[in-house]
């Protein structure tokens, strides 16, 4: 099944949301469910019911390799 994205998270049925154990002291974060057709849906934890993104395992894995060399360290701290 090929999910659309900005499609409500809460009409993801059977998924199972996990955040980073880093996240903030108020628990809002990142989610992210992998789906059952091999994509992965991105939720911000303060809008659970609010639009999801879908992206391919690929998408996903490009992202956390970026993530784990430091590419986006500088936007965390811009402020």
């Amino acid at each position: 099944m090929e999910h659309v994205n900005g499609l409500p998270a809460d009409a993801l049925q059977s998924v199972v949301w996990v955040k980073s154990r880093h996240s903030a002291a108020d628990g809002n974060c990142v989610e992210l469910a992998a789906l059952a057709g091999g994509e992965v849906a991105v939720r911000n934890s303060r809008d659970p019911q609010g639009p999801a993104l879908v992206y391919t395992r690929e998408e996903i894995a490009a992202f956390i390799a970026g993530a784990r060399d430091g590419e986006f360290d500088r936007i965390g701290t811009q402020g």
